[in-house]
């Protein structure tokens, strides 16, 4: 089964991340995908416009922690100690890349998102035009936490210093609703609308000539490239490598293959364990 979708539907090329059984998540193969899909959609000259969403009940739960985290030994993001910082960033920022293709495209990309856009999974939602999300939907980047470092670095971009500290250095998951009051998605709607309000809005951009959708594109990001987007998410992609391969980090690694995955993530994300010592926290200490 392909792990991106892709179909032509008039003027809208939509490309669906297609691995529902584990909320769409992150493997070696599914960035390589989506960036094909967006090169498919740009080589078309009837297309004007893609939509971007997630098979399923999530539009994309970040990496699949079962492979990564959970399997004992190693893989692209968890080496040997010591470990080659080159190699990592090689294999993420290779991510980082295809992901960005949604940023680069031609074509302007319209991201609807149900359920989840977590971790890795904002990466790729974050890199897209415009985000329309559910107003239960969450999103959050919660790695910052432990283990991960947002390697697009797109939350500094779209929501500016101090809120884009209030989420990173939190590591917290926030609604549809937050989202848009925020200023990090354009809206948030009834789940019952939200693919509705997608394709109105896909439907009245791809009433644009290909030319003007691409100019307005094209000048708009050159102004975040002005800014050093490439430099900030060169830092952030050897940092997502140093989290994952610093004490916490290994500790995370070990924590996962012990108890799983699952259970590893909620003491990170309820800051009930103490990755720097290797112990939960003792709540009753002075």
């Amino acid at each position: 089964m392909p792990k991106v979708l892709y179909e032509k539907d008039g003027r809208i090329a939509r490309i669906t991340l297609n691995r529902p059984h584990v909320l769409n998540a992150i493997d070696d193969e599914l960035p390589r995908a989506l960036a094909d899909a967006v090169a498919r959609a740009n080589a078309d000259r009837g297309v004007h416009v893609i939509m971007l969403g997630g098979a399923g009940r999530a539009f994309c739960a970040g990496y699949d922690l079962t492979y990564y985290a959970e399997a004992n030994g190693t893989n692209n993001v968890t080496q040997e100690m010591p470990w080659d910082p080159m190699q990592d960033y090689a294999f993420m920022k290779g991510n980082t890349e295809l992901f960005m293709s949604l940023w680069r495209s031609y074509r302007p990309v319209v991201c609807k998102i149900q359920g989840y856009a977590v971790a890795g999974g904002s990466d790729i939602a974050l890199c897209s035009d415009i985000i329309l999300m559910e107003e239960t939907a969450e999103i959050g980047y919660m790695p910052t936490r432990v283990w991960g470092c947002p390697t697009t670095a797109m939350w500094v971009y779209r929501l500016g210093a101090e809120r884009a500290k209030r989420m990173l250095l939190t590591g917290d998951r926030i609604t549809g609703t937050e989202a848009e009051r925020l200023g990090l998605v354009y809206r948030a709607v009834p789940s019952a609308r939200l693919d509705a309000e997608a394709d109105a809005l896909a439907e009245r951009m791809a009433t644009v000539p290909i030319n003007q959708l691409m100019m307005q594109k094209l000048l708009i990001n050159q102004a975040y490239d002005n800014m050093g987007l490439e430099t900030t998410q060169m830092i952030a992609t050897v940092f997502d490598g140093m989290t994952r391969h610093s004490p916490e980090g290994i500790n995370f690694k070990h924590r996962a293959e012990e108890v799983g995955w699952k259970q590893a993530v909620k003491e990170r994300d309820q800051g009930s364990y103490d990755w720097t010592n290797d112990k939960p926290f003792d709540h009753g200490s002075g």
